[in-house]
């Protein structure tokens, strides 16, 4: 099956070329910043510094193996203090996390390294570390996102991915592929498993196997814009407009002047 009723990049107006490159490169820096960022939140929470399923079950289901403290200390949190002063907080808070000794192991550390960043008037979206009560949060079981944060993570997710992925599955709309089916598949492939890549933070929660579901289907997203990006990208400007596209239009592409 052909797709020759497609009305090619090289037809289009110049105007519209440029506007399609510089939203494709404004969105391929951002897609690489997303991944970055990704993988600063997420590497690293199971104490080995590449990312992998165990740290997405740790970011979604939790980590039964430990304290969200220690989650912190053995991954994202890792280099902010030397391997000896975490040492000494990990066999506090294996002892239980005593009252007790907090003001003589654990609050010279906390003021050293961590309060800083750690308060109120710093950044309120951080755990207070100032106090034993503050502190004493972050001793509890890690049980990884809440739902009322999955559910504000989820619609931001939701809403900025699929308004990304219409933009340049449009785009990719004037691109010419011979298999009309694996075009709609590249297109249609982000949308399915934006929706099992979010159901699956949620389902984590009740068996940690969900993670390698969240990795396959970001995966796949990558794997989808990537190819959507370079097709487009070359079509546009470097590749050679078909035989049978310009057959069908019987005219020369719009390759110097605007129309």
């Amino acid at each position: 099956m052909s797709n020759t009723n497609v009305v090619h990049f090289k037809y289009l107006p110049m105007s519209m070329r440029v506007l399609f490159t510089w939203v494709l490169i404004v969105f391929g820096m951002g897609y690489l910043m997303a991944m970055i960022q990704v993988w600063e939140s997420h590497a690293g929470k199971d104490g080995d510094p590449m990312l992998s399923g165990k740290d997405l079950m740790i970011a979604y289901g939790g980590n039964p193996e430990g304290t969200k403290l220690e989650t912190a200390l053995r991954g994202p949190m890792q280099d902010m203090l030397p391997a000896e002063k975490r040492e000494v907080i990990f066999n506090w808070l294996h002892a239980g996390a005593p009252q007790e000794d907090y003001d003589a192991k654990i609050r010279p550390i906390m003021e050293e390294h961590c309060v800083m960043c750690h308060t109120p008037e710093a950044n309120p979206h951080l755990p207070d570390l100032r106090d034993y009560a503050g502190v004493s949060k972050m001793t509890g079981k890690d049980e990884g996102m809440n739902i009322a944060t999955l559910v504000r993570v989820s619609h931001i997710h939701l809403f900025s991915i699929t308004f990304i992925f219409f933009i340049v599955g449009y785009i990719f709309t004037h691109a010419y592929m011979r298999t009309l089916w694996l075009k709609c598949l590249l297109i249609a492939a982000p949308f399915i498993v934006l929706i099992t890549d979010v159901a699956s933070w949620y389902l984590t929660k009740v068996w940690a196997g969900f993670a390698w579901a969240v990795i396959g289907s970001g995966a796949i997203m990558g794997i989808s814009f990537a190819a959507m990006w370079i097709i487009s990208m070359w079509q546009m400007w470097l590749g050679r407009v078909p035989d049978d596209v310009n057959a069908r239009n019987g005219r020369v592409p719009c390759i110097h002047g605007d129309h």
